[in-house]
């Protein structure tokens, strides 16, 4: 139980090793014994089948056989087994007795087992040479092992009987000298797969290795550092998902730091501007307290409309910004015109309507297209012409609103994209945050869109959001 918290604190690439060598060695472990295990019932299969043929032999010459020297059958039990121990020829682990009336009394010559000399084996076979039955049967020893083969054999009221056996511990000895000489090589062929396999796993795991350092090197101060994606394997995968999740912080710390700025620029100035005139304010001049009142209520609208902004900005990058619906685009052309009349007097024109239904957050892009169209109210003289208007194409949406106001110079035009920025001849004709297309910017970029600007100074402009064309709620998420 103690190894596994000691291998939680090694490094994966050291785990991993060891499970390799782990795996290995089961593997070799499982098919040694397999080996050796089928080696060793061979043994016993071919054992037990030499013992048969030598009892069939036996009873073979008994019964069919003659005596050489008379050419008569065999007329007592010890001629037959002196006979049948000379022709028989001993492998170095077998080894045979001829037993008469219980007593041994011949062994071949040539012959390296010796069963005579096993005491333990003589105790047992004495009483068995005396019987009437053939035994074959595995028999151990303080020695060895023993496969023995007992045939009693009675003639001319003389009993004989033949030992022949096997001596198993010699027979498998060859077995026993292979699976040691294979658990070496095997321990050899460990050694090598660990040398050949430690610089190969450490260079697959290298990308994790990237992983750790990139996000130790990761503080407030740089968000920048990214892990390279070099396969498109589950590692591959990992990396770009951790590089996503690198671009998530990067966004969220970004829109913590922006709004920051953001609330410190832009309310100081409201905030001087009160608190100057509530310094100065005379308090028994009535006059002079309503000009105040109204002064300071109007900058605390101001504030919590530039607020509200703000916050809608940081929202933007969050991932619930957006909630995409089927929804139908005419319809919702329709409804946007409707409200937009009420901005401001002008002549209100629907120069299109879309046909058909896309994944978008109708609540969203209304917000979005209001603002354009409050913009067009704010720069426009009263009078001027207002058009609203959407298209469907194969692979785009797109909604405009085109106004006869003062126009962007077009030096101004990436300028008035950018947060808090407003044209050079903006701030004659109305007030503002310069943040509002950078709202509409922001509800565009999360449904993987854009926003196009189409000006001429002191003539008009016209605002496009275009938005990709997506069948379903899953394509719009994934983009």
């Amino acid at each position: 139980m103690r190894v596994l918290p000691a291998l939680r604190t090694t490094s994966i690439h050291t785990r991993l090793m060891w499970a390799m060598v782990l795996i290995a060695g089961i593997a070799v472990a499982i098919s040694g014994t397999l080996l050796s295990t089928l080696q060793e019932r061979s043994i016993h299969a071919s054992t037990q089948a030499h013992l048969e043929r030598v009892r069939d032999e036996l009873i073979d010459l008994a019964y069919k056989g003659v005596d050489r020297k008379t050419q008569r059958p065999f007329a007592t039990p010890q001629d037959l087994l002196y006979q049948h121990l000379q022709t028989q020829v001993l492998g170095h682990t077998e080894g045979a007795v001829g037993f008469v009336n219980g007593t041994p009394k011949f062994v071949p010559p040539s012959t390296d087992i010796h069963p005579e000399k096993d005491d333990e084996l003589m105790a047992y076979v004495r009483p068995l040479v005396t019987g009437e039955n053939i035994i074959i049967e595995t028999v151990s020893t303080s020695t060895t092992t023993y496969k023995l083969l007992i045939a009693p054999i009675r003639k001319a009221d003389q009993q004989g009987a033949l030992l022949y056996v096997v001596d198993f511990g010699q027979a498998t000895r060859d077995l026993r000298r292979a699976m040691m000489l294979y658990a070496a090589a095997a321990a050899i062929t460990l050694a090598l797969v660990v040398a050949a396999a430690w610089p190969l796993v450490r260079r697959l795991l290298h990308p994790i290795e990237e992983l750790r350092e990139a996000a130790e090197s990761i503080d407030e101060r740089d968000l920048t550092s990214r892990v390279p994606v070099r396969s498109a394997d589950d590692l591959g995968a990992l990396a770009a998902a951790f590089n996503k999740m690198l671009d998530r912080v990067e966004n969220s710390v970004r829109a913590q730091r922006d709004l920051l700025n953001d609330v410190g620029h832009e309310l100081r100035t409201p905030i001087t501007v009160v608190r100057g005139h509530l310094e100065l304010l005379d308090i028994y001049d009535s006059s002079d307290v309503e000009e105040v009142r109204e002064l300071s209520i109007d900058e605390l609208d101001r504030m919590a409309g530039l607020v509200n902004d703000i916050l809608m900005l940081a929202k933007s990058g969050q991932s619930d910004f957006v909630s995409p619906v089927l929804s139908d685009v005419a319809g919702l052309t329709e409804q946007v015109f409707s409200k937009a009349r009420a901005l401001g007097e002008r002549q209100w024109f629907l120069e299109g309507i879309a046909e058909g239904e896309q994944v978008l957050d109708a609540a969203r892009i209304t917000q979005a297209w209001l603002q354009l169209a409050n913009n067009a109210v704010k720069y426009s003289r009263k009078g001027s012409i207002i058009v609203l208007g959407s298209a469907l194409s194969e692979d785009t949406l797109k909604m405009w609103v085109t106004d006869e106001g003062v126009g962007i110079a077009p030096g101004d035009i990436d300028k008035v994209r950018q947060r808090f920025s407003r044209g050079t001849n903006a701030h004659h004709h109305a007030q503002g945050s310069g943040i509002g297309l950078n709202i509409v910017e922001s509800i565009l970029s999360a449904h993987g869109g854009e926003l196009e600007i189409e000006s001429v100074l002191g003539e008009g402009s016209t605002f496009t959001m275009c938005i990709p064309v997506k069948n379903s709620v899953e394509e719009r998420t994934q983009a």
